[in-house]
């Protein structure tokens, strides 16, 4: 009755008619988030519980979402079915090249209800909107410190484990973020890529 898009199955109808009336009916028991589908409730809940059933043959590695195991085989394979009209450059993902083709046309469709600010991405503005809330979702389960960003998380937990992954091919040296193995390299390659104006 909203927008005169048509279904096959009664139940899809009565989802999609949510996105209308923003109706989020199925709560997350761990952290109170809301969600339209039941499906996209039992995804969520595997950030909660680190559970991912689907696995990669070629290397083992888990997702939490068949979708994101999909998209990961396309590394192994070297698959990049979208392709960008302006410029070429090809992508695994299709949200991927429509985010790359914001940056061609400078849409910024995402804007905070607080401060107006946009985002060419809905997951950007759901990060910035935290800086509002103050919400920290993502908890470290060692000392119990929250997150606004999984990333983040992921990082502060190679504090409790040691680990470091990105290594220096010059040196060796080994560091628990790709920025500073990124900082790193310029000292043996003398790349200075910031400039004074004045």
């Amino acid at each position: 009755q909203q927008c005169g898009k048509c279904f096959a199955v009664k139940s899809v109808l009565v989802v999609h008619e949510r996105s209308h009336t923003g109706e989020k009916r199925h709560k997350c028991q761990q952290c109170g988030k809301g969600f339209a589908q039941k499906t996209h409730l039992v995804v969520h809940e595997r950030l909660h519980t680190a559970e991912k059933p689907y696995r990669c043959q070629q290397c083992g590695k888990g997702f939490a979402q068949k979708s994101a195991l999909v998209v990961h085989e396309r590394g192994h394979t070297g698959e990049r079915p979208y392709r960008c009209h302006q410029c070429g450059k090809c992508f695994a993902v299709k949200s991927s090249l429509v985010v790359h083709e914001r940056g061609h046309t400078g849409e910024k469709p995402f804007k905070c209800q607080e401060c107006g600010k946009g985002f060419a991405q809905k997951t950007h503005l759901v990060v910035h909107e935290r800086l509002h809330t103050a919400e920290k979702p993502y908890r470290c389960q060692q000392c119990g410190k929250g997150f606004a960003q999984k990333s983040a998380l992921v990082v502060h937990e190679r504090g409790h484990t040691g680990e470091r992954p990105y290594r220096c091919h010059q040196c060796g040296k080994c560091f628990a973020v790709k920025s500073s193995l990124v900082v790193h390299e310029r000292g043996h390659t003398g790349e200075k890529p910031f400039k004074c104006q004045e």
